[in-house]
């Protein structure tokens, strides 16, 4: 099992690990981990490696066997051996990029309440595809509403709960075509707002700023019909 520091603190940019094991792809299985893996639309971190004056640029981050983390290398190279010592360090910009706009994507979920039927996350766009027949075309509304949330500078936090009180409350679960994992008894929600001011509550299991307020200004992107009932919006960092 990898313990999950990003899940600790999202912001935690270094760490020291230790290395336990090697997948036979070639990657890397360190006993604790800020590094994030992909998953729920969110790619995994890149970075560095560093140990005993040796480097290593980190690609991607994948989800291994059970609890594991696999770090994937930019390229073959020596891997740190076994019990190994590293210094590990985040591509912050990229990182940091995907929390605002995971976050800015939960937002958008809120001014546009419909079945998400997918998702994709960058660090300066992401996109959700909404389960509707016909396209938006408020588009100015939906910017706007957009950013008054964003400016509200609303706190952004995490609870658990279990497989039973979910399945208690489906209506937490606003993906349509994956469903939160199950098995362990404990399901990760993010809430955005405090008390009678939530505004969004369901579960995720990615990276997310501590407040709307860091999210920044937001664009309304494209538009693009994908299916009779799928209608696929994009939103951009105004910039």
């Amino acid at each position: 099992m990898t313990n999950m520091l990003f899940r600790e603190d999202a912001y935690m940019r270094d760490a020291i690990a230790d290395v336990v094991e090697h997948t036979a792809e070639g990657g890397i299985v360190l006993d604790s981990s800020i590094f994030y893996p992909t998953g729920g639309g969110q790619p995994g971190d890149s970075g560095v490696i560093a140990w005993a004056g040796s480097e290593m640029t980190i690609a991607t981050t994948l989800k291994g066997e059970g609890d594991q983390i696999v770090l994937v290398p930019a390229e073959p190279s020596n891997l740190p051996p076994v019990g190994t010592t590293v210094d590990t360090s985040l591509d912050w910009d990229r990182r940091f990029g995907h929390m605002r706009m995971h976050s800015a994507l939960h937002l958008l979920s809120v001014v546009m309440p419909y079945g998400v039927t997918g998702g994709s996350i960058g660090a300066g766009r992401g996109r959700l595809d909404f389960d509707m027949e016909d396209a938006p075309t408020e588009g100015d509304m939906i910017e706007e509403a957009l950013n008054a949330l964003v400016s509200a500078d609303m706190r952004i936090s995490e609870s658990w709960i279990t497989d039973a009180e979910l399945a208690a409350t489906p209506s937490l679960v606003k993906t349509l075509s994956v469903q939160p994992p199950r098995g362990q008894d404990r399901i990760r929600l993010v809430r955005i707002g405090e008390g009678d001011a939530t505004i969004d509550l369901q579960p995720c299991g990615g990276t997310h700023v501590a407040r709307t307020g860091e999210i920044g200004a937001l664009k309304l992107g494209k538009i693009e019909k994908k299916g009779r009932k799928n209608r696929r919006v994009y939103l951009h960092f105004d910039i």
